[in-house]
This record gives C-alpha cells, structure tokens and sequence, in this order.
C-alpha cells in the first residue's frame, strides 16, 4: 500500500491523532494533521444524528449476484438472462465479444465459467454454457483490436439527402501548418473542454505527455511483462516519486482527441461496456483483485438539496434553466468559493455548526428564493462539503467506489492514472460532470496556494474524507489503527491524483473509439443484412437524391441551420475541422462545430484541429453535419 505504519498511540475523539513517524516532510505531516481535523469536523457535524451500520454496508455480496452483476455491466445481460432473442441487450452480446482481445475475452470467459460453476453448486442448471457463447478458438489475431474495414459491406441509407453539385476543389495547394493539438499546461481559469481550444505552449519541460493515449492496443496488452515479473514501458517511462505531481497532457492524434462529451448516448454506453471489461483485465494483470460489496440502504429525498439524488436534482433545475449539466445549488456554492480563492485557509477553516445546519434548513425548505448574498465563505465551503457528503448515491458512486480504492495496489503511477482514467468513464453523466466542475475548482484552490496556504496535498486532504466515507470507531484494534491511516493517506493520493490529471479522466483512448467503431459495424452489418432486390432498390432511390456521385476523398457536409444547406470539399492532407466550419459562419453568428455522423460511429463531435481525411479514411460511409 501507499500508506506508512501507523502511529504508536491511537488517534482520540477528542484531539486528531499524529502524523505516522515516518513521515519526515513538514508539508506532509501537515497535510496528515489537516486530515484528521477533518474528520473530526464531520464527526461534530453528525452528533445527534443516526448512522448506518458499517458492518451492514460491508456485507459481502453474493458470488452469483456478484458475476451476474458484472455481466450486466459490460454489457452482456443476455448470456446470463436465459434471453434468445439476438436484441436482449444493445448492443447484442455477440458484436459485443467480436471487438475483444484475447485477454479481454479470457476476463469474460472467467466471470461466465465462475457464474455457471456457481449455479451448479446450487444444483441449478446453467442458463447458457460457456462453450456456447465463445465458439471459435483463440489465436494470434486476437491479441489486438480489431480495426473497422474500411469500407463495410452495406451502410445504412443516408440521413441527409444530397441536393447539391459536387465541388471540386485544388487537392496540392499549400495550406499552412497547423501546430498538433495539444492541452495548456498549468491551471487555465476555465475548465478544459471540447468546446474551448487550447493553444500549444512550450511548456513540456513541466508535464509528461500522455502518449500511450493514441495506442492502437488496450492498456492490459502493455502490462503482460509484470505477469513474468518484469517492468513495462510505461514504468519505466514514467514512474519516479519525485514527478508525482507533473501532470499527464493528452496527446491528440491526427483523428482528434475524443472527451466523453463528444459522444452520443449510444456510444457513451458502448464505452462503458468496453471500458469495464478492460478495467476488470487491465488490473487483475497488474495482480490486483477487487472485491465489490452489496450496495448499501440509502435514505433518499425528493425534494429540497441535501440527500437528493442527483438526477432528481437536474431534473428540478432543468426546468428552470434547460440543458444545465451541474446542480445549480453546487454551481452557486462554487462561484463563492471561487471569488474568495486568496482566503487563508478556504475548504480547511470549519465554520459553525450551528450556522451550517441552518442554512441547510433554508436551503432545503427555500431553494427559489434562497438569500446567496449572505452566505460567507467559509459558510459555503461547508455547504459544498456536506451537500457532497450527503448525496444518497456517492459521487464516485457505491459500485465504483471498492474499485478506487483497489487502485492503491496498483504499484506505478502511470498504471494508476490509467485506471482512474477508465473508471472515470464508468461514471453516470450526472456524476461526471458534478466531478468534473468540482476537480476544475480544486486546481483553482491550489493554483493561488502562494496566498491560501492550501497546496496541493493540503487539498487533497480536505477534501478525501468527504469524497471517500471514512468511518472511525471510538474502540479500536492496532489493526484497525493501521486501517484507518491507509485509508487516510491512500484516499489523499487518489484525490491528488484526480486533481492533477483531471484533463485525462474524460478523455476516451483510441483504442476505445476503436472497439467502439468495431462494434458498431458488427451491429450494423447485422442490421442492415439485405437482400439483393432490396439493396438495389435501396440503391436506385439514393440515386435520385444525388446529382452527381461523389468522387474518393470528396466529403459532402450538411448545415441544416444555414443558407448553405450542403457543399461538397475535397480533403487533402492539411484540411482540419476548423477549415471546413470556417466556410459556413457569420458575423455575430453562435460558435459551429463539425459533427461525424453515421457509419461505424452514432455521432462524434470533432475536434477542430483533426485532419479530416485521416477521419475519412477510418469512416469514409458517414455524413459531415455541421450544428452548434
């Protein structure tokens, strides 16, 4: 574990206990110190009040409940729900397995062998046999992923029809180069995301660049030599103690980098499908196992702020203001906090309690005509503490949050990062973005240290008591003592780590968008198996809706908001997404993005520094759509 031994004398009620000896840096046993004041500070907050027993949350779950859960997860609730139908489960299990590698396929051979064996135990008959569902054998082809083909077999019918001549335009004029996109380093004062682009800076000298990002390959395919004991690239690469808090920089390639949010519904679904099977493979080759407890029973609320589940509480403010993506009650505590950044002491200074429970009630009984004015800074720091505290669903989530912790086993940095990396694209869109603008604000906190006093592990100390329940009990056993303090130091260093590499956890990896693109063919070449008659009636009806036929490279883009309702542009080499959308805006006119539609994609949006052609090549059946 990342933690120390623990102190010799136990930590009482009363007084936060000392650092652990070994801990010889000021700045850390600070850090330690602000840590236990906050958990005492919860622990006031929660005199008088009811708690859950601890052991009843830490109930194992059952072993069949526990596999058919996991099933579920990735995706394949059919080899375990008895269905027959081929659409039990979008997408269906079999384009699923078909964008696997072999590794990744032996994850779920395991899960299904173990759920099977288990019912048998029960003298209950296996729904489906393993040797039903994996029917081919295994050989070296599966050890990547499988790219999409390059032209698929019959694509579905086209979405906009084409209603324009083509235009041909100059393939071998010169074009300025166009620098590669890559993320500012440091803290830039608004959060990065898909719509706001970064300028290069030479900054390298101060961040690692995250290049296994544009690997074709998952990451439990790079981690095969710690099965023979060895070291892999990446840690070699990247590990050292002392560049722990260099940030990663997403490293676009020429297709463009992909953020979560850039994504339809149905792909984000795919990605978490894929995402959980590679996160499951990815850590047991490390030789780190999870262990996943029931769900525990959660009081929830359908009105007021506190204890409301998230979505309840976007849906009530989405009424009020459509398309907010953050709770408003968080968004308001945020701006507080965020003009109050040069604040000694901001998120470490408790407040009154007595204070914070009333305006809790107001707030519950108020929430249109709430008095924001009057709330101080170190009332809303509370406020934000405890709103996260009180969410009946954690923000990382009660499925997720024994994974987070497993994590700590993994030994090298890199690998660490990489798998907050692929649970952070697990979480549900609500929880995402609350943690999204909430990593964004801490590194605005750290970015003034020089004035609040609150560095990096200051932060991270804070805020890992509220983000991880941390539960104490007033009679414990050295071993429990030890517990506690890796819990402590370990729920920090994961909090650290989410804070430096936040630019990191929404961004999806090639290799995903890969398997994604492959399972969408699968699907579609599934769905769109024709006959001939009917292919070619299919045929001569697009026909009709086209002059003329579009020659290779020649894309033809839609911007149904606009005058121009289709132009037709031949790609070369040097053609980026901010070319094309450059052709279509106006004066004053609302901020256009370049959209990829169809073909082995639902829809991605892409980034305006991507090299269309290198877009086309990997999906050259879908439509170019141009929208807000």
């Amino acid at each position: 574990m990342l933690s120390s031994p623990p102190p010799t004398s136990p930590p009482t009620s009363s007084s936060p206990p000392p650092p652990p000896q070994t801990v010889t840096s000021d700045r850390r046993r600070i850090a330690m110190e602000t840590y236990w004041r906050e958990v005492q500070s919860i622990e006031e907050e929660k005199e008088g009040e009811e708690e859950e027993d601890e052991e009843d949350e830490r109930k194992s779950i059952d072993e069949v409940e526990l596999e058919e859960a996991w099933l579920t997860e990735a995706g394949l609730s059919s080899l375990v729900m008895g269905s027959s139908s081929e659409e039990a489960s979008p997408p269906a299990a079999e384009a699923l397995l078909s964008t696997l590698t072999r590794q990744q396929v032996a994850t779920v051979r395991k899960r299904l062998d173990n759920y099977n064996e288990t019912l048998k135990t029960r003298n209950r008959q296996p729904i489906r046999d393993v040797r039903d569902v994996f029917t081919e054998p295994d050989d070296d082809s599966a050890d990547q992923c499988p790219a999409p083909p390059a032209h698929p077999a019959e694509s579905p019918p086209r979405r906009y029809p084409s209603t324009t001549k083509t235009i041909r335009r100059n393939a071998h004029r010169v074009r300025p180069t166009l620098p590669a996109f890559l993320f500012e380093d440091g803290l830039p004062e608004h959060p990065p995301s898909p719509t706001n682009t970064h300028s290069p800076t030479n900054t390298l000298s101060h961040s690692r660049r995250a290049d296994w990002l544009l690997r074709d390959s998952p990451y439990s395919e790079g981690v095969a030599e710690h099965k023979r004991g060895g070291t892999c690239w990446d840690c070699q690469s990247f590990y050292g103690g002392e560049n722990g808090d260099l940030p990663f920089v997403p490293v676009s390639p020429s297709q463009g980098l992909t953020w979560a949010d850039d994504l339809s519904l149905r792909d984000l679904i795919r990605v978490g499908f894929i995402s959980h099977i590679e996160l499951s493979t990815f850590l047991v080759t490390l030789g780190v196992q999870t262990k996943r407890t029931r769900l525990p029973r959660c009081r929830t609320r359908d009105s007021g702020v506190f204890g409301v589940p998230l979505e309840l509480l976007l849906e009530n403010d989405r009424k009020r203001f459509p398309g907010v993506r953050v709770p408003v009650v968080f968004q308001k505590l945020l701006c507080i906090l965020e003009s109050s950044l040069h604040t000694e002491g901001i998120l470490r200074v408790p407040g009154s309690a007595a204070r914070l429970k009333y305006l809790r009630r107001e707030l519950d009984s108020c929430r249109g005509g709430f008095d924001w004015p009057a709330v101080r800074q170190v009332d809303a720091s509370g406020l934000l503490k405890l709103f996260i505290r009180e969410l009946p669903t954690p923000l990382l989530t009660h499925t997720h949050l024994s994974t987070y912790r497993a994590v700590l086993g993994v030994s090298s940095v890199v690998h660490q990062v990489q798998a907050l990396q692929l649970l952070s694209l697990l979480l549900p869109e609500a929880n995402r973005e609350t943690l999204s603008a909430l990593l964004v604000f801490l590194r605005k906190v750290v970015s003034h240290q020089d004035q609040n006093r609150m560095s990096l592990w200051n932060v991270s100390m804070v805020m890992a008591p509220n983000l991880f329940s941390f539960h104490r009990r007033p009679k414990r056993s050295v071993a429990r003592q030890r517990e506690e303090m890796e819990e402590a130091v370990g729920g920090a260093h994961l909090v650290r780590l989410m804070i430096t590499h936040q630019d990191l956890l929404w961004t999806v990896p090639s290799f995903l968008l890969s398997q994604v693109r492959h399972m969408n063919q699968a699907s579609n070449q599934k769905l769109f198996r024709l006959t001939k008659t009917k292919r070619l009636l299919l045929r001569r009806k697009n026909d009709k809706n086209q002059i003329t036929e579009l020659c290779e490279g020649v894309i033809r883009v839609h911007a149904p908001l606009h005058t121009k309702v289709s132009m037709a542009i031949q790609l070369d080499g040097q053609t980026r997404a901010r070319d094309v959308t450059a052709r279509f805006e106006r004066d004053n006119s609302p901020v256009q993005r370049l959209y990829e539609v169809g073909g082995n994609i639902s829809e991605r949006r892409l980034h305006p520094d991507c090299v269309l052609l290198d877009v086309y090549r990997v999906n050259p059946r879908c439509d170019w759509l141009i929208k807000p």
